[in-house]
């Protein structure tokens, strides 16, 4: 009797092939339409989100109408010097809570199952990122919008130089949000840490009024702020006036915002035990 011997053969792993461009775009934006799909489901947080600066809008803008030029530095027109305040305060209040709902898919195991995955860690931020900028362009143009039905008049150019910054501003939040989330895993402790930082920004980035209304001392503390440059730089493009120093100030201070927040937000999703 003859002895079959059997051999035992490994099956040799798939060959690790380089990761281009195409693999990366296709990763994200497979992530980005569940993401939008989720949005659809639920669309009372983009309502509610681009309600705010609508009410802002609405209700402060008539009563800025009366002493608006009494502003140093700022437009005869009322909604010239407020929609750019609006539009900086949207894309940065509106996507510092784009994190709250990444705790929930994190604690529904949605972020680990995702992990697991083949695909790139940017890629998982990326999706997210652009749900979010496509959320708050649409949210922008209704604002923008609205103000040139109550009296806005902007130069083309620099609506779109605003709108611009006003997206680099809100991924720079979007991105911080998320990795905050990550890091934090509780609404209960992402809130009050958001809220410590709306605060200051709100009130010395001169979203609402001009910091040059108040003291030196306060005017000197605002110049340590960066999101009152970028307030400045988008009104000053609203205004036309593209050649500014806070025009130069304001794009330079949101794309390194926004670059530091992208990377944070990486290294979050890399991490194990994130």
């Amino acid at each position: 009797m003859t002895a079959t011997s059997t051999t035992t053969r490994t099956t040799p792993a798939p060959a690790t092939t380089g990761r281009g461009p195409g693999s990366f775009l296709r990763e994200s934006s497979i992530i980005f339409r569940r993401q939008i799909r989720m949005n659809l489901r639920n669309p009372a947080w983009v309502v509610i989100g681009a309600l705010q600066p609508v009410l802002y809008l609405v209700l402060f803008g008539p009563l800025l109408e009366p002493i608006v030029s009494s502003f140093p530095g700022a437009s005869d027109n009322p909604y010239t010097f407020l929609v750019p305040g609006l539009l900086v305060q949207l894309g940065m209040f509106g996507a510092f809570f784009a994190g709250f709902g990444l705790i929930a898919e994190w604690r529904e195991g949605v972020v680990e199952a995702e992990r697991v995955t083949p695909a790139s860690r940017t890629a998982l931020l990326a999706g997210r990122l652009a749900r979010d900028l496509l959320q708050l362009l649409v949210q922008a143009l209704i604002l923008v919008g609205l103000g040139y039905l109550m009296g806005l008049r902007g130069s083309p150019a620099g609506v779109a130089l605003g709108i611009l910054l006003t997206l680099l501003v809100g991924g720079a939040c979007a991105a911080a949000s998320n990795a905050l989330a990550l890091t934090t895993k509780s609404e209960d402790v992402m809130a009050p840490v958001i809220n410590m930082v709306m605060m200051p920004v709100l009130l010395l980035s001169g979203i609402l009024l001009p910091m040059t209304l108040g003291p030196a001392w306060l005017q000197s503390t605002s110049d340590f702020m960066p999101f009152r440059w970028i307030v400045d730089g988008v009104r000053d493009s609203f205004a036309g006036e593209l050649a500014t120093s806070a025009v130069l100030w304001g794009t330079l201070w949101a794309g390194l915002l926004f670059l530091l927040a992208v990377w944070w937000g990486t290294a979050t999703f890399r991490k194990e035990n994130a």
